[in-house]
């Protein structure tokens, strides 16, 4: 039988338009890569470059990379070089300077932004007055401090604890924060001081603490301040443990850490990610170490949204917004402001050797 003209017609136009629809669902990802790649960053930003280009190698994705400076002018040198190479998201960014600036640019063209390493709270806190599409793949700058008071409040409920800090805005900070959730939590510490940091020992604060009635001490500062602290009080015969914050991450030199001190810190993302992606970073003689995996994890992300997006005819940034991201480092999920709804800080003891997850022990 014979189909009529007309007919024939509308079938191969549907036929067309299907294989057009379906040619654009398959694009691939286009993705801006925003990194400081020349100054003193230039370490970090090529952990990103490298993250990036790995993730993007592996899901066929093009990548658009530009130095972004870490200053106002780059990030808007770079903003406007994605918009002119059509990128559908950036990822990236280490600098407020440079993001802030990006950003109203990338806005009126719509590309979101997934950045790595700005930690600046009003980023997304102003998101309902800027309406920057952005999205924060790493930390807030309260992040550690709200952690450190949770998870101590929980630990510490039946305990004598005393928090101290070293009269730095870190320390300050970090301290008061502890001291003010704890406070919430109907908790209160026995002792509260600022101590002189960067002395070889600290008996006479283990001294006064000890006459507190302390069990567990927070520390606001230094990790070698910590690590003095706790070699003083085993000296004079104190079980005291102590806590600190991400600054124990670094090794404290001549004096190790005790055993059973406690961190509240961000994990290694080597620890975390999945075996195939560590082998792809093996393969491509690349060390998974500081940014890179969560460029790596940002790609996937864009990569993931971006099929949604067309699948859904919705913007990639109402995507972001509005799903679970399964990613080489654990699944990820974005609230909307834009930031991680789990903070990422956890609790590690130090077992003699290295500092391990409480939740394994």
């Amino acid at each position: 039988m014979r189909l009529p003209h007309a007919l024939i017609a509308q079938i191969g136009g549907l036929i067309g338009g299907l294989i057009l629809s379906g040619g654009a669902a398959a694009a691939p990802l286009n993705i801006g890569v925003a990194a400081p790649l020349s100054g003193p960053s230039t370490i970090l930003g090529k952990q990103i470059e490298y993250g990036a280009r790995l993730s993007a190698g592996a899901l066929d994705a093009e990548t658009v990379v530009v130095d972004d400076k870490c200053s106002a002018e780059g990030g808007a040198a770079a903003a406007t070089q994605f918009v002119s190479a059509k990128v559908d998201a950036v990822v990236g960014f280490l600098c407020t300077e440079a993001i802030e600036a990006a950003m109203p640019i990338l806005k009126q063209a719509g590309i979101p932004v997934i950045t790595l390493g700005v930690r600046t709270e009003g980023l997304t806190d102003r998101r309902a007055k800027t309406g920057w599409p952005v999205f924060r793949l790493g930390p807030r700058g309260d992040a550690e401090r709200d952690a450190a008071g949770t998870i101590l409040s929980k630990l510490w409920r039946d305990v004598s604890f005393a928090v101290v800090d070293d009269g730095t805005i870190y320390g300050r900070e970090l301290a008061e924060a502890v001291r003010a959730t704890t406070q919430q939590a109907a908790l209160k510490p026995v002792f509260t001081d600022t101590f002189r940091p960067e002395l070889d020992n600290q008996v006479g604060l283990i001294g006064r603490l000890s006459k507190a009635g302390a069990d567990a001490v927070f520390v606001g500062g230094d990790g070698r301040d910590v690590a003095i602290m706790a070699r003083d009080a085993a000296k004079l015969g104190s079980a005291m443990v102590f806590a600190g914050g991400e600054a124990l991450r670094g090794a404290a030199n001549d004096v190790p850490y005790a055993a059973g001190t406690l961190m509240i810190a961000m994990p290694e993302w080597a620890d975390v990610a999945d075996k195939k992606t560590l082998d792809l970073f093996s393969v491509g003689k690349i060390l998974p170490e500081g940014y890179a995996l969560p460029a790596f994890a940002a790609v996937e992300i864009a990569d993931t949204a971006k099929k949604a997006a067309a699948a859904d005819g919705k913007p990639m940034a109402t995507i972001l917004s509005a799903r679970i991201f399964t990613t080489s480092i654990g699944p990820i999920t974005f609230d909307a402001k834009g930031d991680l709804t789990q903070n990422p800080y956890r609790a590690f003891r130090f077992d003699g050797t290295r500092f391990m997850p409480l939740e394994e022990q």
